[in-house]
């Protein structure tokens, strides 16, 4: 169990220099001075600050096992990133994420394997000490001190889903299938895997707890309030198939009001600004704690500013968009782009976009209300109610397309419609094309442009449904480490 007791070790030393951390990380939390250690869980505004230093960390570059910080391990960007480059819509050239495109990037020795495993499990952590410390505050007044918590229980179901996501199969797939062990509070004693059921339940537990605790008010949208959190609880709930629930919690996550949380004229503006309208939750930068170029999706696919142009668009997805839609188009003022007027239309570098503008203060998304409109339309037609699933996403359509026409889909087909669209809405945002797939079990076929075949003869990139390339392999470091998992956990992975 070293990572988990060296992922401990590092979130206790974090929390000393929180108080400094915080003054550095965001705009809307200014203190002053550093704050000892003894001082941090004193009041509300200290906890704060040290709940400040944990958000600073969705944009930490992480390193390998030589101590080097690597460009593809860069938060939780990075995370989301690759699961952009896993399907259709993306085409990546042979770079630093060129290996999560060709969906091998999956052993237990792996850089992304042990990367995905020890950072969520390192924020966990994080999350776990800051809980017990203010649970444990005799300084904090009782309504801040439930704020607070509410605030971890909410970020620690967060990262608890990036790990069932990413090593287990789906819930609908498989409930007692093996999933990473959970922890409730710091510790250095090891546990065994646990089953999805386990973790699903115990992610409901926790912001099911955590949203009567919180308000709509923050510090700033890096923060975690009541929104936030039904959000993340859409997104839980989404995976379970529970519909009724998760579209009770996307109208409360957007509010119900689909015009009053978009805006069709900013939507060209670069994705690198957290004030947007649009952003429910997001992280921020200033230029003087940049993530510079491993700042994932920014750096790799705009290719206008220096950075590693290595993100390019399938052609069969650019044919999605009408020519009035915000979110497509193709020329220099368009979301995409023609890499070269030389190229061939079959060359896999035909089309690029200009969706994300990358510069060392580029704002991150984590969760944009267009996401809880679409999960509130698939929530709706997944529960029969097709004239409330067309009103919610006509809404949204007409918003991103002067000329769009509601929708005369049913059933199936405007559940395909609705999935077809959260592709084209959050293209390069979180994955989003991946997630679905894997949630309802099917595969992502590569067409279009596509580099569509590996190294070997008949060893395509394409994954099928319930493909088993869908889940990352367990650790070899926490293998041996911990005494309660052993290699037989990757057997059938």
């Amino acid at each position: 169990m070293k990572n988990i007791v060296r992922n401990i070790t590092a979130a206790l030393v974090s929390v000393i220099c929180l108080g400094s951390c915080s003054q550095e990380f965001l705009d809307e939390v200014k203190p002053t001075t550093g704050v000892p250690v003894e001082s941090i869980y004193e009041s509300r505004t200290t906890a704060e600050g040290a709940m400040a230093g944990i958000l600073r960390r969705f944009r930490g570059q992480f390193e390998n096992a030589a101590g080097v910080a690597s460009t593809d391990v860069g938060g939780l960007n990075s995370m989301f990133y690759a699961r952009s480059l896993k399907g259709n819509d993306v085409i990546s050239s042979n770079n630093w994420y060129g290996s999560d495109y060709e969906n091998n990037n999956r052993e237990p020795t792996y850089r992304r394997t042990t990367f995905t495993w020890d950072y969520p499990f390192f924020m966990i952590n994080q999350v776990n000490n800051f809980i017990k410390q203010v649970k444990a505050s005799t300084k904090i007044v009782e309504d801040d001190k439930n704020e607070l918590l509410g605030q971890g229980y909410a970020l620690r179901a967060f990262f608890y889903h990036q790990l069932v996501l990413e090593f287990s199969k789906s819930y609908n797939e498989d409930q007692n299938y093996p999933a990473p062990p959970i922890y409730k509070e710091p510790t250095v004693v090891p546990k065994g895997m646990s089953t999805v059921k386990e973790v699903y339940d115990f992610m409901v537990e926790d912001l099911t707890t955590a949203i009567p605790l919180l308000s709509e008010d923050r510090l700033g949208k890096s923060f975690v309030n009541k929104e936030v959190a039904n959000a993340i609880l859409a997104q839980v709930y989404q995976v379970m198939g529970k519909w009724d629930l998760a579209e009770a919690a996307a109208i409360e996550a957007y509010g119900g009001n689909v015009t009053s949380v978009l805006d069709a004229g900013g939507y060209g503006s670069g994705f690198k600004d957290n004030a947007s309208v649009e952003w429910l939750w997001g992280s921020p930068q200033r230029p003087d704690q940049s993530n510079y170029y491993y700042l994932a999706p920014h750096a790799f696919s705009d290719h206008r500013s220096p950075g590693y142009y290595s993100a390019y668009v399938n052609s069969t997805f650019v044919s999605l968009f009408s020519a009035t839609d915000v979110r497509g188009g193709v020329g220099p003022t368009k979301l995409f782009n023609k890499k070269s007027a030389t190229l061939p239309s079959t060359d896999y570098r035909y089309y690029v976009s200009n969706k994300f503008s990358f510069t060392f203060s580029s704002h991150s998304p984590i969760i944009r209300y267009a996401e809880m409109i679409l999960i509130d339309a698939e929530a709706k037609a997944r529960q029969g109610n097709n004239g409330g699933a067309k009103t919610v996403l006509f809404a949204l359509q007409k918003n991103r397309d002067a000329n769009a026409v509601q929708s005369s889909n049913t059933g199936q087909a405007l559940i395909d419609e609705i999935l077809v669209e959260r592709r084209k809405e959050l293209f390069l945002e979180n994955g989003i094309e991946w997630f679905d797939a894997k949630r309802l079990g099917k595969g992502m076929p590569r067409d279009g442009n596509q580099r569509l075949k590996g190294p070997n003869a008949g060893v395509t990139y394409d994954l099928q449904a319930h493909d088993l390339r869908f889940m990352l392999k367990v650790p070899q470091s926490e293998i041996d480490a911990n005494p309660f998992i052993d290699n037989t956990v990757n057997n059938g992975k």
